[in-house]
């Protein structure tokens, strides 16, 4: 197992300070950066161990609370674990943070976030990751048709809203784009339908954009996060596979050593 260090960090942006967690293999090298975007659940134990797993494989980790102008992690209060009874009144208060994040917005930060892991000694210099999750898929395509010179590699799992009508859609940066992209849609997802993720796979081929897009079958919106009744281990351990190649390809000339869980979690595509 590879020893990991975690931490709680601020990054100030352009409209403040951004609370958000830090983890790196704790070896003293330096070791390619990832951004970590937090589903709209937020910045709490449930991504803190994602972001040290990815640790674990070898990657310098940021997880930022994206929703800092409401106040820092957790902007909104959550149960340990999350059933459907609960969402309606959470999303009744998250939605509107979700509002917040705009296109500009997005850009804006992601660029304190990125030059917040250029200056650290324990992130390789060079173009980084971004993985995102629900909200974060979102966040994480932004990231990477908003700085392309930056970002090497994106992916996001049980995304929402990537091919939507709506003029600010993300699928419409599909031609600033140079990273290479992977989706791990979820099955029968209300927020990201058939005909968003045709949109989406027509636009980001049309533009020449390297991609692949899955559908995990018989898996719901949320799948990826163990601290909700939506959570599917073979699912999520499906994604770790994917989301570890893309960066083993992209982010390092050498394909990252995979320790611990990591390991184990191979299920084939």
């Amino acid at each position: 197992m590879t020893a990991v260090r975690g931490t709680t960090v601020d990054i100030p942006t352009q409209d403040g300070t951004a609370d958000a967690y830090f983890a790196h293999p704790d070896d003293g090298a330096a070791h390619p950066a990832v951004l970590l975007y937090m589903d709209a659940f937020g910045l709490r134990p449930q991504l803190r161990t994602m972001a040290d797993r990815l640790a674990e494989a070898g990657y310098t980790v940021l997880v930022p609370n994206v929703f800092h102008r409401h106040g820092s992690a957790p902007v909104v209060p959550l149960p340990e674990f999350i059933g459907d009874a609960d969402r309606p009144a959470l999303y009744e208060r998250i939605v509107p943070l979700m509002g917040d994040l705009t296109s500009d917005v997005v850009a804006r930060d992601s660029a304190a976030y990125l030059d917040w892991l250029a200056g650290r000694a324990e992130a390789t210099a060079g173009p980084v990751g971004a993985s995102g999750y629900c909200l974060g898929a979102r966040l994480a395509f932004l990231t990477a048709g908003s700085h392309p010179e930056r970002v090497a590699a994106a992916a996001g799992f049980h995304g929402a809203g990537l091919a939507t009508d709506a003029t600010d859609s993300p699928h419409l940066l599909a031609d600033r784009i140079t990273a290479e992209l992977y989706f791990g849609h979820a099955d029968n997802d209300p927020s990201m339908p058939p005909e968003q993720i045709e949109r989406l796979d027509k636009a980001l081929t049309e533009a020449g954009v390297q991609h692949r897009s899955d559908v995990y079958a018989g898996a719901e919106h949320g799948y990826t996060m163990a601290d909700t009744n939506r959570y599917d281990a073979e699912a999520a351990e499906r994604h770790w596979t994917a989301l570890l190649e893309l960066f083993g390809r992209t982010l390092s000339r050498t394909r990252v050593r995979k320790v611990g869980s990591v390991a184990r979690g191979r299920t084939g595509q």
